[in-house]
């Protein structure tokens, strides 16, 4: 159950469904009480393709948590990505009436769901509106215009869109597994939280997750999301490049790509060969590592040079001083920091989801390929942390207007001087004069 300390994460990947159960500590990191895993047999690309195969993955994949955490599992923090995801910038203003009082959460939050109630294009939805800079007036640039003054207040906004039918399907899923959902958000936001540092997002960074069916791709900059993007092609489409280069079963491609891949091919010997056994009757079948990373290079650069494409769009290349993070499964190839500063010219790092977990029941489980699930822990457990924080301000502000208005006036102890009679007016004077004039 989702209380005051504990929260759940459940990441509907295309190659596996994880549910994470986490609380916060005294210290201000994460715990993870217990997690479960299960293969996604009806996820493809990000998106629901199978109602009922998705509903039994994320029931197992929550039972193996449940018993794993001994908490009963009710509501959920759901993961979204897919190639239907799409990411606007948008300005918005609010004109206030009194420019004297000092601006509240309640007016950001008014002009947050403003913008969630902006007419979109057919079948899409907003999932996030992500608040960037405020302009107060003519003063611009202000990330936290709470407290100030201003009559006039106006913020960018980054969007992110999806299709309806695709947001709906999670939802019909989730409820079909007993669970209710409690906030639903983009995949590469929550990794973020996972594997990215305050000071990396502050310097500029690009966070890279290499999923089974898609990469997602989040550009931070000054402590501001600036770009998300979602690209079609992952771990996946690579398992079955080898499948078809080295005509394997894709099982076999799998295992092949896990244990022996490489992303580059000139780090392998020539002569390393891994030998597969045939099928019934058939001879085994031999297969040269390097040829193997040929495969795997090939098409993971042609990934790298669309996140590159992405970077560029964004307008940061240059600004990203922390360079590049990658994450998710498909980072854990041997090789792959260096592929990608080979193909983006920029610095890499491997993201771990330990930057924020003080605990975990196995170390297995701090691997790139969980980033999404630790970091819908943390984000869920923000979320709910300063929605009570909203909620204990706003109960304390309504309790002092409350006695300020209970409070009793105190009678003046100083006697009043009476006013002196208000002087007529040029029209009162002028009329009186004329009044005189007439009865002489």
């Amino acid at each position: 159950m989702m209380n005051a300390e504990i929260i759940v994460g459940l990441d509907i990947g295309t190659t596996k469904i994880a549910c994470l159960v986490g609380r916060r500590l005294e210290s201000g990191k994460i715990e993870i009480l217990g997690y479960g895993k299960s293969e996604s047999l009806g996820v493809s690309r990000g998106v629901v393709a199978n109602i009922e195969k998705t509903v039994t993955s994320i029931k197992s994949a929550v039972e193996q948590a449940s018993k794993a955490s001994g908490v009963e599992i009710k509501v959920v923090n759901v993961g979204i990505a897919g190639q239907h995801i799409k990411s606007y910038q948008h300005s918005h203003m609010r004109t206030r009436k009194n420019f004297e009082d000092e601006i509240t959460q309640g007016d950001i939050d008014i002009m947050t769901d403003d913008v969630y109630n902006m007419v979109m294009l057919p079948g899409e939805e907003i999932i996030h509106a992500l608040t960037q800079e405020f302009t107060v007036d003519s003063e611009n640039g202000i990330k936290e215009p709470v407290g100030m003054c201003g009559s006039v207040i106006s913020a960018n906004y980054h969007i992110i869109t999806g299709q309806v039918t695709a947001i709906r399907n999670i939802y019909k899923c989730v409820r079909k597994a007993g669970l209710e959902v409690a906030d639903l958000t983009l995949e590469p936001l929550a990794s973020s939280a996972a594997t990215l540092s305050p000071e990396e997002k502050e310097a500029g960074v690009a966070l890279v997750d290499i999923g089974g069916g898609t990469t997602d791709v989040a550009i931070f900059q000054d402590g501001i999301i600036r770009h998300t993007a979602v690209i079609p092609f992952g771990g996946n489409i690579i398992t079955e490049d080898i499948k078809q280069g080295c005509t394997i079963m894709r099982k076999e491609a799998e295992q092949l790509k896990v244990k022996f891949g490489s992303a580059l091919a000139m780090e392998n010997k020539e002569l390393d060969i891994v030998v597969i056994p045939g099928l019934k009757g058939r001879e085994a079948k031999e297969i040269s590592i390097r040829n193997l990373a040929h495969i795997i290079e090939a098409r993971m650069t042609e990934i790298l040079e669309h996140v590159h494409y992405e970077i560029r769009n964004s307008g940061f290349e240059k600004q990203l001083i922390a360079g590049i993070v990658i994450t998710g499964g498909g980072a854990q190839l041997k090789h792959m920091r260096q592929l990608v500063e080979f193909v983006t010219g920029l610095n890499c790092r491997l993201g771990y989801p330990n930057e924020h977990v003080a605990k975990a029941p196995t170390e297995d489980m701090l691997v790139p390929s969980f980033s999404t699930g630790v970091g819908l822990v943390i984000e869920g457990l923000d979320k709910h942390g300063k929605s009570r924080e909203f909620k204990n301000l706003l109960h304390s502000d309504i309790l002092t207007k409350q006695e300020q208005k209970e409070e009793p006036k105190e009678e003046p102890t100083v006697e009043e001087k009476p006013k002196p009679p208000r002087r007529p007016g040029f029209l009162q004077r002028f009329k009186e004069f004329f009044e005189t004039e007439e009865e002489d």
